[in-house]
């Protein structure tokens, strides 16, 4: 492992067998000559002090039936606070097994019935967790030629005026890379509250916010608490996926009841690890994520340089957030450059057609890895495209 000196703890770079042995589904599901830049984990080894509190508790035998006890909405309470700018009681979070489990939880017994709106391209399970539960889908696309990746309040309003309900909101944007301004997000809660409809608002990247923007959950608007339910983890900030565990957070007291008066067999996916995770992240992280940061940062900023000088044609939208880069490869004159890059240049991106079915030319890149793996992947993908 290689480490990253900076003012939090050092990020340490996993190498490609301890990747294979970590990540079994990043880096285990592709051949080993191919460079796997798709799914959204990092290749990055855990926080200790987080690694620390779960090998602690399976150490003393943690390994039973999990209870939600308040312990994660009271930590994450404190790093809203200090991370978000977010002021939130101790008792506003509802455990989940992950974001997809807490959104369609919220779509099954908080939400109104009738259409969810879905910016595209979008992540591909908001595409297949709405027909789960019953419901009709609009897309709203982004146009793949605008400057600005802006939503169009225009268009949200003709949605909920033909009968839309529910806004499935992901703030900051995968794959976009947006960060909604406040104006932005005050605009959707207009228009939302004209229609009497709802928002469910993904906020999972929002503790990836890159230097340059700056996050505004939803909920922290004047006049959202009753329309809208946020779902977040620390999963993407601490790379804790297959630990499970999420979080439903709502200012409501209304809302918080009916959440949590659910069945146990409708939200019992979470785990005790997850749950050790979340809150020592939440608590004690800090360090750690501020090292994240700054290496997102320098990661962005070789990403474009290395387009720019090997994939010139290319158009990569702005990353304010995440670590996950949604890139315009149609100057290449590829339906799928991501089909191309794998089978000509053994390195497997994001398809644009699983973020955006029928979008022609995009893919999105995983930068969360080595600066040495990341100039490999660019490398690879320019050889692909140009045969260069």
């Amino acid at each position: 492992m290689m480490g990253v000196v900076s003012e939090g703890r050092p990020i340490v770079d996993l190498t490609d067998d301890e990747a294979r042995r970590a990540l079994v589904l990043k880096w285990g599901t592709v051949d080993p000559d191919v460079l796997p830049a798709w799914v959204a984990e990092m290749d990055y080894a855990l926080d200790p002090v987080v690694a620390a509190a779960v090998t602690d508790l399976v150490t003393a035998g943690g390994a039973g039936y999990p209870t939600d006890d308040g312990s994660v909405g009271a930590a994450y309470t404190g790093f809203a606070a200090r991370h978000l700018g977010w002021q939130l009681p101790a008792d506003s979070s509802v455990v989940v097994g992950d974001v997809i489990g807490g959104i369609r939880l919220a779509l099954d017994v908080w939400a109104e019935p009738g259409p969810v709106v879905v910016h595209a391209p979008a992540y591909p399970p908001f595409f297949d967790v709405i027909p789960l539960t019953g419901r009709e889908r609009v897309d709203l696309p982004l146009d793949p030629d605008a400057d600005a990746a802006a939503m169009d309040l225009d268009e949200l309003d003709q949605a909920f005026a033909a009968g839309a309900r529910v806004l499935l909101l992901c703030n900051p944007h995968n794959p976009w890379g947006r960060v909604f301004t406040r104006a932005e997000l005050e605009g959707v809660r207009d228009v939302v509250t004209a229609h009497g409809g709802q928002v469910i608002a993904d906020e999972i990247h929002g503790p990836l916010t890159l230097p340059g923007a700056t996050f505004t959950a939803y909920q922290s608007l004047a006049g959202t608490a009753e329309h809208a339910v946020t779902v977040t983890s620390p999963s993407k900030a601490f790379n804790v996926a297959g630990l499970h565990c999420a979080h439903l957070v709502s200012t409501s007291e209304r809302t918080l009841a009916r959440l949590r008066e659910v069945p146990l067999v409708r939200n019992h996916a979470y785990s005790p690890l997850g749950i050790a995770a979340a809150v020592t992240a939440y608590t004690h992280g800090d360090p750690w994520l501020a090292s994240l940061v700054e290496r997102l940062d320098q990661q962005r900023s070789l990403l474009r340089e290395l387009l720019d000088e090997r994939l010139p044609k290319a158009r990569m939208r702005p990353l304010e957030a995440t670590f996950l880069a949604w890139v315009d490869l149609r100057g290449y004159g590829y339906d799928d450059p991501a089909a191309v890059a794998l089978e000509r240049g053994r390195v497997m991106l994001g398809s644009g057609h699983d973020y955006h079915p029928g979008l022609a030319g995009h893919a999105r890149i995983n930068i969360a890895t080595s600066p040495d793996r990341l100039i490999a992947i660019v490398t690879r993908l320019a050889a692909a495209l140009t045969g260069r």
